[in-house]
């Protein structure tokens, strides 16, 4: 029986997601976890469902700042947002003054409205009050995963600044924090990984519809799609020999969203299929060979 790369990674994090494995890190440093959601302006914090609303997509997304505002709080600061940033959903009751039509009284009937928040860390020009120091590490390349990021032969361009790592669909890019910011090499090649294999989803591509069909934040298919990737970035960081350092982190990710999903650990070994697709066609492999 020949080795499996793909299967063996694939059985390791199942077996960590049955034993529990740590909470999800996030490995780009000057960034906190994400406590309580709170409104930057008042501080006040959120409350109801709003906490879940918030505290999900801060996890989710990998914000580390608990501070959240609108746009028109944002731009009175003297801040403004990321281009390209999607902003998050809460939701309040507001009284308003009515007349009762039979008996002609002023009353006061609750209405459920809602606006739109930004985390801080998707704003330029604006600090967090959590923020968390920043101290560059000493990068060193690991020439094997360099070697495999830079033969991804007709892949999305790449650049390098901020705090946080995305795909952008609609533009085909990928955008990393600067090397330095990473805990580890391993940790930023893995980063690395995670979001090309996100772009082998392109219609161009293998097609998952992340350009022409794009998933609901937090939804099922959204949450596949983050498996599928950090999957695909495992089944990388094994062919190039760093997954020791980086698996547990990864199995925690991928149980931080199975918890969103039901718990199904079916799921692992469903996304595991699309992400030895989307490793191989990073790595240059199609269908029916190289």
């Amino acid at each position: 029986m020949t080795f499996d790369l793909y299967t063996e990674v694939t059985n390791q994090i199942v077996a960590m997601l049955d034993q529990g494995v740590v909470p999800w890190r996030s490995p780009i440093l000057g960034r906190s976890s994400a406590g309580h959601p709170k409104n930057l302006e008042s501080t006040k914090p959120y409350r109801g469902v709003n906490v879940f609303l918030l505290a999900f997509s801060a996890f989710a997304k990998g914000y580390g700042s608990s501070y959240w505002l609108t746009f028109n709080q944002a731009k009175a600061k003297g801040g403004t947002i990321k281009k390209g940033e999607k902003s998050s959903m809460v939701v309040f009751w507001k009284q308003y003054e009515t007349t009762d039509k039979d008996t002609g009284d002023a009353k006061k009937i609750p209405v459920l409205r809602y606006y739109n928040v930004f985390n801080v860390e998707q704003c330029e020009g604006l600090t967090a009050p959590d923020a968390v120091p920043f101290v560059p590490t000493d990068f060193k390349p690991i020439d094997a995963a360099e070697t495999l990021a830079k033969g991804f032969a007709d892949g999305p361009s790449l650049e390098h600044g901020g705090q946080q790592a995305y795909y952008r669909p609609s533009l085909d890019s990928v955008q990393m924090p600067e090397p330095t910011r990473f805990a580890s090499s391993e940790e930023y090649y893995s980063t690395l990984f995670h979001e090309l294999s996100h772009s082998t989803g392109h219609s161009k591509r293998l097609d998952r519809g992340l350009d022409g069909n794009p998933k609901p934040f937090g939804s099922p298919d959204y949450g596949k799609e983050e498996l599928v990737a950090e999957m695909a970035a495992a089944f990388l960081c094994g062919e190039v020999g760093i997954k020791p350092a980086v698996i547990e982190n990864q199995a925690a990710y991928i149980g931080g969203w199975l918890n969103q999903l039901k718990n199904d650990k079916k799921l692992v070994i469903t996304a595991a299929g699309a992400a030895q697709k989307a490793a191989d066609w990073i790595r240059g492999i199609r269908a029916g060979g190289e």
